[in-house]
């Protein structure tokens, strides 16, 4: 939740605050980069270190990250407040770098298998329904306005103090408990929290089953995730859809909300999302990660491509403007299909427990990375290409589309065996294509010789 409302905050304090400053417009415009960039390098460099602090520390202790950050932000008017606002959005990231990571996992442990991919999808629904209270909160006659901007950007600090009393109250993930620890016990207990009644055997034998796996898999390096040819292609997919979710243009609308159109826009196009998650729910056991990835990603390039056309049209025909807000809910509802929660939680379902950490290191590196790319260039972007700037996220989904075809497996109600030999026959096809294509070459020039 504080990582979405994060995400669509900044909006109403570049109105209120941002342009209030004596500077150019060139200076304003790097300002308000920075303040929408800042938070993406705060979760690129906490990224890397979810593995080590999801061992060593918890949930419950990183909220501090964001208390201070929070309060830098809501002290804001009281010093240099694009510096306050700069610093206290880089701190926010490093909490948010952290808890995009740490919830994700902690949610996929505590789940049932049979629900751990529809439970996946409620971090996301967590996500838009951050955002669309930072949005609501936001109109003028709200918080967004000259007054109340401070509060309206430190407020998440509540949700904060919130979750930390709150996750007293959470049982620790029996996973944790059995794997990490060996307290076979306490594991016990906490799946009796979790499930009740229910006989805990078939679970803690599963969990006998990681722990072994995990006693005869070591832990596997960054540097090795990259240079060993067996994780090669699951990594490759488990960056392009990293990438795919960033580079979609989804932050995209969300920053240009105030560009495109009125306040109702901005906090109309958030409202879908929510339902639309509560569907993805029941959706994602029932028809598959990668069909629903592919199926929002066509989505999401008609969308685009609609937005485009209303956009050029909008001083010809005044009715477009009506085409480009259907498109832009419709663009934001596709993404909610798949290519927004399914990214948060393919990686763990691609890679064993030896190379997971490292994996979900990296991916949260490459999420975060495009998300910096996004919050910095846009604006320059969108200035540079006016109402043909989503033409280039169309052509970009084009290629993610091909991509998730050919490349992403289905790892509905599959094991990590199942997906890892998907992947060992995917690579010796390959092999084999590319042994006849060197024999058809060969023979040819032998022929013409």
């Amino acid at each position: 939740f504080q990582y979405g409302y994060s995400l669509g905050v900044i909006n109403a304090p570049q109105r209120a605050n941002l342009e209030e400053l004596d500077v150019g417009k060139s200076t304003l415009t790097l300002y308000w980069s920075l303040s929408v960039s800042i938070f993406a390098i705060g979760g690129m460099i906490s990224s890397f270190t979810v593995g080590w602090v999801g061992d060593k520390l918890a949930m419950l202790a990183v909220n501090v990250l964001s208390i201070i950050g929070n309060l830098l932000m809501g002290l804001a008017k009281f010093g240099p407040s694009h510096i306050l606002i700069i610093a206290g959005r880089a701190i926010t990231g490093l909490y948010c770098g952290l808890s995009s990571g740490l919830v994700p996992m902690y949610v996929g442990e505590i789940s049932p298998t049979a629900l751990r991919g529809a439970l996946g999808t409620l971090h996301q629904l967590a996500i838009v329904t951050g955002i669309l209270l930072s949005q609501v909160l936001g109109l003028d006659f709200l918080l967004g306005n000259d007054d109340m901007w401070p509060l309206l950007l430190g407020l998440s600090g509540a949700a904060a103090l919130l979750q930390f009393f709150l996750l007293l109250l959470c049982p620790e993930s029996p996973r944790y408990l059995y794997i990490k620890l060996g307290k076979v016990e306490e594991a016990k207990k906490s799946l009796k929290r979790l499930r009740g009644d229910c006989d805990p055997t078939k679970e803690i034998t599963e969990m006998e089953k990681e722990k072994q796996e995990a006693a005869s898999e070591k832990r596997v390096s960054i540097r090795k995730l990259f240079s060993s040819s067996s994780y090669r292609q699951p990594v490759i997919v488990a960056l392009m859809v990293q990438i795919s979710q960033q580079f979609s243009g989804i932050n995209a609308v969300s920053l240009s909300s105030e560009r495109i159109d009125t306040n109702c826009i901005t906090v109309g196009l958030i409202k879908p999302n929510i339902l639309n998650e509560f569907l993805q729910v029941f959706l994602v056991e029932k028809t598959g990660r990668r069909s629903l990835f592919i199926a929002g990603l066509i989505g999401m390039l008609a969308s685009a491509v609609a937005m485009t056309v209303g956009l050029v049209l909008l001083g010809t025909f005044a009715w477009m403007s009506y085409m480009s807000m259907v498109a832009i809910f419709l663009f934001v509802i596709f993404f909610e299909v798949g290519p927004g929660p399914i990214p948060w939680f393919i990686v763990a379902e691609l890679f064993s427990q030896g190379p997971r950490p490292a994996a979900i290191a990296i991916a949260g590196f490459c999420n975060w990375t495009c998300n910096f790319i996004i919050g910095m260039c846009f604006q320059y972007i969108a200035d540079l290409c006016g109402p043909y700037v989503f033409t280039i996220f169309a052509v970009l989904l084009l290629g993610f589309i091909l991509f998730a075809h050919f490349k992403v497996p289905e790892t509905k109600g599959k094991s990590f065996e199942e997906i890892s030999a998907a992947f060992r026959r995917k690579r010796r096809s390959a092999i084999k294509g590319h042994k006849a294509a060197t024999e058809l070459e060969d023979l040819r020039g032998s022929e013409e010789a």
